[in-house]
């Protein structure tokens, strides 16, 4: 079956939106998914599942867990295919030398990037942004707190994204990765 990565927006940052990652893996199993993994306290869950469309996938896991536990939080839904091509795609690595800074910005709908692309054009300084076929990526060359370049993508974006630092992206490919070689 294919793996898919589950990716929150805006759970467990401060205190609203609290999900403990054990009350996340047990809704994701009662929908069926398989293999069920969760990476850091962010809203990561690695999961397999019956072939779908993403957005079919993120809808239905956003509904279990707005019943669930009251709480409504956008959901991305990524393939294992997807997160690969969105690893290759960043073409801003070699100017990023810390991956915390390096941020990825990820919608369900890669239509919705059309938005983010006058951005890779603008000045930013030492910021740099690249949209590419599956994401748009973010050079926070001075940090995520106040970089004009990330306002300015997700201002274009929208609610219906949501971020994860190059570092993360890495372990959640990594754990995708594992997981469909130890079957």
């Amino acid at each position: 079956m294919p793996r898919y990565v589950a990716l929150f927006r805006g759970i467990n940052v401060g205190k609203a939106k609290r999900i403990a990652m054990a009350d996340l893996r047990a809704i994701l199993e009662s929908l069926g998914y398989g293999d069920v993994a969760t990476l850091l306290n962010s809203g990561n869950a690695i999961f397999t599942a019956r072939s779908a469309p993403a957005g079919k996938l993120a809808a239905s896991i956003r509904a279990a867990v707005a019943k669930r536990l009251e709480i409504d939080a956008h959901v991305v839904v990524k393939s294992a295919d997807d997160v690969a091509a969105i690893v290759a795609g960043n073409a801003l690595t070699k100017i990023s030398g810390d991956a915390s800074r390096m941020l990825v910005a990820l919608t369900n709908d890669v239509g919705d990037l059309t938005a983010a692309r006058v951005h890779a054009r603008a000045d930013f300084g030492r910021e740099r942004v690249h949209v590419g076929k599956h994401a748009a990526y973010v050079w926070c060359a001075d940090g995520i707190l106040e970089s004009p370049a990330l306002d300015s993508v997700l201002a274009s974006l929208g609610k219906g994204v949501t971020t994860r630092n190059w570092a993360t992206l890495g372990k959640i490919e990594a754990l995708m990765l594992a997981k469909s070689t130890a079957k």
